[in-house]
């Protein structure tokens, strides 16, 4: 079975696809720069292809990374949905 996508690597990535900046993304996450930036690079390695062009401090989406971009926003709210929907079946349970 191929490995999955760590959760909290594509959380980092979906961060910065949103507001446009490591730095940024690491404020939102309450994380370092360093730390989101080791993120993505673990990604990137993890899956062999560049997602982001860094240009000074902005960064753009690769073809690649455009393509995660897309799925990011579904597999994120499908795990938030996830979560949601067991943390009720709990309460109820008893």
């Amino acid at each position: 079975m191929p490995p999955i996508l760590d959760s909290r690597r594509l959380l980092a990535f979906a961060t910065v696809v949103k507001v446009g900046s490591f730095t940024q993304a690491a404020r939102e996450l309450s994380l370092t720069q360093s730390a989101v930036s080791h993120a993505i690079r673990g990604l990137e390695d993890e899956l062999g292809v560049t997602l982001f062009r860094r240009e000074g401090r902005a960064v753009r989406l690769t073809s690649g990374g455009r393509y995660l971009a897309e799925r990011a926003d579904v597999i994120l709210g499908e795990m938030r949905t996830a979560r949601t929907g067991v943390q009720a079946l709990a309460q109820g349970a008893d």
